[in-house]
């Protein structure tokens, strides 16, 4: 018989929790979806309010929270450039106070916690790909510290928790992610030029457009984490979970013109400070561990993607 596990997901209502509350129901499990929604909606889980097995409720993860669960998995954080830089300093206490909020939890519940770390915590790397084992090139005082310091600080309070009081957790290292559900208006790559191209108006592109991002379908990346989450308490991560294909910019912006038979051109405008020139996962920890790696190439989970801003912008 199948014992239902009770399952805490920070941040659930957002893009990444809706799909992982959705996967850990059909896995036949508890579900309590945590977020404040700064940037999650109600509407990415409406859907699932009617599930005996799910429950949502409005809560901020820089206070704590007293819920009996078996597993934890934190992702509440805003994720974007433009949601993490309005309230900076919120962003680092959700980062560093949350993680201290929800590994107490862990800590009390003798549960199993998943930290939905990011590649951010490499910064503008200087090897590539990067692996789990380089520190990084991050700017500590820049525009994107709040995001990439707070997640490197969890890490740390990770790490130390599991040294200090033996705790049972994973780190996970997201790399970009996209799929139906991102918002809108994140300033995100893939949900800005799928939008522009939909409106008809110009693609914008920083730099030239060589700059290089490597983009993961949400459903792969939701296997991952719950593979992540199985792995003996032995193996802690930090595994970078992403998709090592690898476009530019530009690449991204004509595959989309041509998906969504757009008539929009491309711009390009001046590069904005600490940009990463290129982002790609090394994952043959993922594939040796995990036994996992991505299996939806970018037009396929583009479709998709394309088929849920066209309507958002329908019923706008």
């Amino acid at each position: 018989m199948h014992l239902r596990k009770r399952i805490l997901i920070t941040g659930g209502a957002g893009f990444l929790g809706s799909h992982l509350c959705e996967r850990l129901l059909d896995d036949g499990n508890d579900v309590l979806c945590v977020d404040n929604f700064f940037t999650g909606t109600k509407e990415n889980v409406a859907h699932l309010l009617g599930n005996p097995h799910f429950e949502l409720m409005r809560h901020d993860v820089t206070f704590p929270l007293y819920v009996e669960v078996d597993e934890i998995y934190n992702l509440a954080c805003p994720a974007s450039p433009i949601h993490y830089q309005h309230d900076p300093v919120q962003t680092t206490k959700t980062s560093v106070h949350g993680a201290i909020n929800m590994l107490g939890l862990a800590k009390r519940t003798k549960a199993k916690i998943l930290q939905a770390s990011t590649s951010e915590v490499y910064g503008d790397p200087e090897v590539h790909p990067q692996t789990e084992d380089y520190w990084g090139h991050v700017n500590p005082i820049g525009i994107r510290s709040c995001y990439d310091e707070g997640k490197r600080c969890a890490e740390t309070l990770f790490f130390d928790y599991r040294r200090q009081h033996g705790l049972n957790i994973k780190v996970a290292r997201i790399f970009n992610t996209y799929g139906p559900r991102m918002h809108p208006n994140d300033g995100r790559v893939v949900s800005n030029f799928i939008v522009q191209a939909l409106r008809g108006e110009p693609l914008t592109i920083y730099g030239d457009g060589s700059q290089t991002r490597s983009f993961c379908y949400v459903d792969d990346l939701v296997e991952a984490l719950v593979l992540l989450m199985a792995t003996p308490d032995e193996f802690t991560g930090p595994v970078n979970t992403g998709n090592p294909d690898e476009f530019s910019i530009r690449e991204l912006a004509e595959q989309i013109i041509a998906l969504t038979g757009s008539t929009s051109v491309i711009e390009t405008h001046p590069l904005p400070a600490d940009d990463p020139t290129q982002r790609k996962p090394d994952i043959s920890l993922a594939r040796e561990i995990l036994g996992w790696e991505p299996k939806i190439n970018l037009a396929e989970g583009l479709r998709p993607t394309v088929a849920y801003f066209r309507q958002q912008l329908d019923n706008a």
